[in-house]
């Protein structure tokens, strides 16, 4: 008796569970995708879950799906999916159907409904396009059970997605099929986590795989060649040639801010500017080599944003060492601070991404957001501008020195190793300019200008990095551009005499005067023909005598005052009298006084270069180059036609 009434209670309880519930059942169906992952049902009791495995059907016996609902659903929208969206229900043709509907109060007043029960079909599935990917190679060292997955914009970057794991065929290959109305996918191939990600051949963090719709024809697959594994690649391979040349380039800047400051006779004032230089380039281009680095990268990632402050910092900085090289500028440019403005806006617009969290900004990276895209652009095209303006201004120093040396100076810096670096200089920003205008045409025209610009970005900095090299080669063959001329010595009591002063004309007093202001230079009194041969014959007792040229930074300002003359009537003289500009006079005295020192048994052990340092030349360059001009033959031409 006491089975009898458990067995009535038992069943009593299953019809009264099942009453509280509401069952759903598919009766019939078209044929499931291979690609699926089963039935489920998806709406606004689960946030609209396409494979929510708390909402899976089960198939029963007889062939349908059903599921069981909680009874506290009253009303509610849904729709059926094989485990995604790419596979929701449709129509008959392939075309898209609205969301279901159920509603128990209109339910429980139509005869004949149980609106505990809801029995339906599927007419179809959704023809949504798709991307269909065939993996046709892996890297060597693949582990043979390794899980393949496709990541990208379409799965918000997940690198490990069941529903988009490739499947291995019969004849070696991996194919995934990725349901999306987009006219271009960006994606990657991962071994389900970011540590894993495909690389490029040597290992690095490749840009992103685009595809696009007008490239598929007649629905082709797209064929992938997996080259390498971020975490599977060799010490060697690691590093590629553009790695080793960029971290030669770094090492060689670090060797010379040693080197340079050990030159003898260093040219403090000029070449502390080219050390810091040196050491900032150096030190951001083994950044920029380091951040690519699979493992720093991902530890450090925000170092990506460091190389950057080399667009505002390296032109002024380079600028102001011409300045202080050729002009010998004692004091900075009135507002020198303001040259480096930019270079503060650009650290406050930085800043912000410094600050943030790194898997944030791992994310922000890697997904290309729009503001991190839009920070880069922006800030790249006005240091383009920017670069531009400082190298027209260090062109135009150049050439105010060439039109300015000859009448002025007696040496001449070597503009070769200047023009050198402004040549490979413009080069970097032929290269910058091109890159923008591929990103400009590519709004015009759809096309991967990721990896275009990449590329290019690689090539500005390993060309930018060849002027260590450069450097390296005038330390070692022709130190003496980074010397400073000595000048001719002293006394410790004597004093540069004074120059004549012209007196300025008497100006008329007048009868009122409101404001006292500063009386008009006097011009410069034209010298009589006459006049020149005395003025022309006392320069050259002075110069046979005194023998000034062999300072080698000897100006025309300096010889006036040492002859008491003004510095306009000294150019007259030397230009009317001697028919020469104050340079090739110098010169013409330095190559006559080095003739006779080869002559002279005292100079006999001597070196042909160190007699013309003797005599006031500063740089082998500059002694070849004047002693040709003055003599229509080369150093060694001459004196081995001396000595037959």
């Amino acid at each position: 008796m006491k089975i009898f009434w458990t067995i009535v209670f038992l069943w009593s309880f299953l019809v009264l569970t099942c009453q509280a519930q509401i069952r759903v059942e598919v009766t019939n169906y078209p044929n499931l995708s291979s690609a699926g992952k089963g039935l489920y049902i998806a709406g606004e009791f689960n946030n609209w879950d396409p494979g929510d495995p708390d909402f899976k059907l089960q198939k029963q016996a007889n062939g349908l799906y059903a599921i069981s609902l909680p009874d506290s659903l009253t009303h509610f929208e849904y729709k059926f999916t094989q485990g995604s969206w790419a596979l929701a229900e449709g129509d008959s043709d392939g075309g898209k159907t609205p969301n279901r509907v159920y509603d128990r109060a209109r339910l429980s007043k139509t005869p004949g409904t149980n609106p505990k029960l809801i029995r339906t079909t599927i007419a179809g599935w959704e023809q949504r396009p798709y991307y269909r990917f065939v993996v046709t190679e892996l890297p060597a060292n693949t582990p043979h059970d390794a899980q393949l997955f496709i990541t990208g914009d379409f799965t918000n970057w997940n690198p490990g997605n069941p529903a988009y794991r490739l499947q291995k065929q019969p004849d070696g290959t991996y194919t995934v099929t990725v349901y999306s109305d987009a006219d271009r996918l960006e994606y990657k191939f991962t071994r389900g986590n970011w540590e894993s990600v495909e690389g490029r051949e040597v290992g690095k963090a490749r840009p992103n795989r685009i595809v696009y719709r007008r490239d598929i024809l007649n629905d082709q697959p797209v064929d992938v060649h997996i080259i390498s594994w971020e975490d599977l690649t060799g010490t060697f391979n690691f590093y590629s040639i553009y790695d080793l040349l960029m971290l030669f380039s770094c090492f060689q800047g670090l060797l010379l801010l040693i080197a340079i400051p050990t030159i003898h006779n260093y040219n403090w004032q000029a070449n502390r500017r080219l050390v810091l230089l040196l050491g900032i380039t150096s030190v951001l281009m083994g950044i920029r080599v380091i951040s690519g680095f699979r493992d720093v990268a991902q530890a450090y990632t925000k170092l990506l944003l460091v190389p950057d402050f080399i667009w505002f910092i390296y032109a002024p900085l380079f600028y102001f060492y011409i300045r202080k090289l050729l002009f010998n500028q004692d004091r900075m440019a009135r507002g020198w601070q303001y040259h480096y403005l930019p270079a503060a806006i650009q650290l406050l617009a930085y800043l912000p991404y410094f600050l943030m969290e790194s898997k944030v900004f791992q994310l922000k990276v890697v997904n290309r957001a729009w503001d991190l895209q839009a920070l880069f652009i922006g800030f790249g095209f006005l240091a383009l501008l920017f670069n531009i303006r400082y190298w027209i201004m260090c062109r135009k120093l150049i050439r105010a020195y060439k039109d300015q040396y000859q009448t002025s100076y007696s040496y001449e810096q070597n503009l070769q190793y200047l023009s050198s670096v402004l040549t490979i200089q413009a080069i970097c920003l032929t290269l910058w300019a091109f890159m923008y205008v591929i990103v400009g045409f590519s709004r015009i025209v759809d096309f991967d200008v990721l990896s275009i610009a990449e590329r290019n970005v690689d090539a500005i900095w390993l060309v930018f990095s060849t002027i260590t090299y450069f450097l390296g080669y005038y330390a070692i063959h022709q130190p003496e551009v980074f010397k400073l001329p000595e000048p001719l010595p002293v006394g410790l009591f004597e004093q540069p005499e004074p120059l004549p002063v012209v007196p300025a004309p008497v100006q008329p007093v007048a009868e009122r005067i409101d404001k006292p202001g500063p009386a008009p230079l006097a011009p410069p009194e034209p010298v009589p023909d006459e006049d020149i041969q005395p003025l022309k014959e006392q320069v050259e007792a002075y110069m046979k005598r005194h023998k000034p040229y062999t300072n080698p930074n000897l100006t025309i300002h300096e010889l006036a005052t040492k002859l008491k003359l003004q510095p306009h009537v000294l150019s007259r003289v030397i230009n009317d009298g001697f028919e020469k500009n104050f340079f090739d006079f110098i010169n013409y005295y330095r190559v006559e006084e080095l003739k006779k020192r080869m002559d002279d048994p005292r100079f006999r052990n001597y070196t042909l270069l160190s007699l013309a340092f003797e005599v006031g030349f500063n740089s082998k360059t500059a002694f070849n180059r004047a002693f040709k001009k003055i003599t229509q033959q080369t150093p060694s031409d001459y004196f081995n036609y001396v000595r037959e």
